[in-house]
């Protein structure tokens, strides 16, 4: 299973999301620190998600970063996190 899929998988079970987007933007990141040649190191990802609700963005990136200690630990090399609620996104 590709580290795409693995980290929607996490992130859908644990915070059901109302929208998610995980962008690989490995391949703009060649010849970077922490860029390795094998992919799947830098990603942007945005979620949406009644779970955010009453939490600071500090919190909630914690929480995302929680969920995903094991890719970080593996490939991912950078992390881009928008996290909203959906009372946010529909202000955005």
């Amino acid at each position: 299973m590709q580290i795409a899929d693995r980290m929607r998988r996490k992130i859908e079970e644990a915070l059901a999301p109302a929208r998610l987007e995980i962008i690989d933007d490995s391949h703009r990141h060649a010849g970077h620190a922490g860029h390795d040649g094998r992919g799947e190191s830098h990603f942007r990802v945005l979620i949406v998600s009644d779970a955010f609700e009453g939490r600071s963005r500090v919190e909630r990136q914690r929480l995302v970063y929680d969920l995903l200690a094991a890719e970080l630990k593996d490939r991912v090399h950078a992390l881009s996190l928008t996290t909203r609620t959906p009372a946010e996104a529909q202000e955005s």
